[in-house]
């Protein structure tokens, strides 16, 4: 399976409200950036990152989706609940890079619309 596959597999499951299946594409050791906000390491922290923020299932619009190497690059649009129930829409770059067929490391970058 390509990484680009691997990806979308994993963002199928997230939207599905299947986080445990999405950290299944994902070393132990994986390492989160956000640009300008937080880093997170180890599938622990994304998990509680997911559980957190993640009140409903993301929507995903993935507008370009481009693989090169180790490399998977997605260009799109998500949307959220906040706590207050309230639905933000956001823009987004994801970099992930891969080890070994698994997601291994993610650079977002995000801006709210």
């Amino acid at each position: 399976m390509s990484n680009k596959a691997i990806l979308e597999k994993a963002n199928a499951a997230v939207t599905a409200g299947d986080n445990e299946g999405f950290l299944s594409f994902c070393t132990d050791d994986t390492k989160w950036t956000f640009i300008g906000d937080q880093t997170l390491q180890g599938k622990e922290a994304v998990r509680q990152y997911m559980a957190k923020t993640y009140i409903e299932p993301p929507k995903f619009m993935v507008q370009n989706l481009i693989e090169e190497g180790d490399f998977v690059t997605a260009i799109g649009k998500i949307s959220m609940k906040d706590e207050g129930g309230k639905t933000i829409k956001y823009s987004y770059c994801d970099v992930w890079q891969f080890r070994d067929g698994i997601m291994h490391e993610l650079k977002a970058f995000v801006i709210e619309d």
